[in-house]
């Protein structure tokens, strides 16, 4: 019954901190390992080094992202883009082109 009484104070100062440093740290980690793997062309990133640009490229064979900075093209590890500031249009729109009809014509013939 001693041993109990000598042990409880340390299984709930583990338990404390399990609750208020791991599981949040996991929690949060496991967000980050999410958004990177919804990394797609067209998005706005910020990168870990606050370089803000568009992907224009994910390259899931040796996890790298080529970012287009005005024109200039970087290729930065996937894990060094700290946040999406916004995600690319998933629907593209289509615009109304007209018709070419014969029916009308601009000469006035």
């Amino acid at each position: 019954m001693e041993l109990i009484g000598a042990m409880l104070p340390f299984i709930v100062i583990m338990g404390l901190m399990y609750v208020l440093m791991i599981r949040p740290q996991q929690k949060k980690a496991k967000e980050t390992q999410n958004m990177l793997s919804s990394l797609k062309k067209g998005d706005s990133i910020v990168t870990i080094g606050g370089l803000h640009g568009v992907v224009d490229e994910v390259i899931e064979s040796n996890n790298t992202v080529v970012i287009d900075c005005e024109g200039i093209y970087l290729t930065f590890e996937r894990r060094a883009i700290a946040r999406i500031v916004t995600k690319a249009e998933t629907a593209t729109q289509t615009e109304e082109l007209g018709t070419n009809t014969p029916e009308e014509s601009v000469d006035g013939e």
